[in-house]
């Protein structure tokens, strides 16, 4: 079980980052042998840069294919480094520097938004209180464009929104979402889902905003398949609550593809809630 550290150890200094990715090329967010991955990515850049192994730990562990505009992570570093190999006559504690550097060590994929120090009690996993994700697919089988096969799944029924809201709004609030995630191994399925919308842009495309304080693994992508379900007319509104309730895993079939998918915020307390919080608090939420 992965626990959360309230703050570095003596003689490190935690930064929170905020990033964004392409995740088309990778395998998913965490490190596997002899695969391209954006924690193996990111961290070989903060260890070149920075002169020292490094550990990073994020908001949310993105599966293969999965994007995000808004992602969130915090490294420990030394206290003591005082430049950076690239430019030795800059102070490393400059993020301005810290951030341009970083992003010419990496992939044009992957891009740093943002360096700060981290306030006291930051974690970047734990401490999130909300997670938003944004699903976008294109229905009634039109043509996706060339340049949005990259963010966009595809459907070849059309689809009603306002059957798809009515059968999301019913699935707010506290449940154990079995249902809807695939196992992890000391981890917990119960959530709180607190937003579930659907709407058309400009051009049609349909849109999916969710929240929630924790996601399962492949959670998201279920809903979101079992939400189209209803909008083709295929099950009634109900039908989400009532197999919810079941606690019976739906079909894999059901997982909509993981190139619609993008982490698009993440939301924390502020500082001065942040240095409230206790070990125990955190031990006291579900593992994600």
């Amino acid at each position: 079980m992965i626990e959360p550290a309230l703050n570095p150890e003596s003689g490190f200094r935690r930064l929170r980052l905020e990033l964004a990715y392409d995740g088309t090329n990778y395998a998913g967010w965490a490190k596997q042998p002899d695969q391209r991955t954006l924690q193996g990515s990111i961290e070989d850049a903060l260890a070149k840069l920075v002169r020292t192994p490094v550990n990073t730990v994020v908001a949310g562990r993105t599966d293969a294919g999965v994007h995000a505009t808004g992602q969130v992570l915090h490294v420990d570093i030394p206290e003591g480094l005082e430049a950076s190999r690239y430019r030795p006559e800059k102070d490393i504690w400059d993020f301005d520097h810290f951030k341009f550097r970083l992003n010419q060590m990496l992939e044009e994929d992957i891009r740093i938004l943002r360096v700060d120090l981290a306030p006291v009690n930051f974690d970047a996993r734990f401490s999130a209180s909300a997670r938003h994700y944004r699903y976008k697919l294109l229905d009634n089988n039109r043509d996706l464009m060339p340049l949005q096969r990259f963010d966009t799944a595809t459907w070849f029924r059309p689809l009603d929104i306002d059957l798809m809201n009515q059968a999301s709004a019913a699935m707010l609030g506290k449940h154990d979402f079995f249902t809807f995630c695939r196992y992890r191994e000391g981890g917990t399925t119960e959530r709180t889902l607190l937003e579930f919308m659907w709407n058309r842009d400009a051009s049609g495309l349909v849109i999916c905003d969710i929240a929630a304080d924790g996601f399962g693994w492949n959670m998201v992508r279920n809903l979101v398949g079992a939400a189209v379900c209803v909008g083709e007319g295929r099950f009634k509104a109900g039908w989400m609550v009532e197999i919810l309730e079941q606690t019976t895993r739906v079909s894999d079939s059901y997982v909509f593809p993981a190139r619609g998918l993008t982490l698009a915020q993440v939301d924390y307390p502020d500082a001065a809630a942040l240095a409230s919080i206790t070990l125990s608090d955190y031990l006291a939420e579900p593992s994600f």
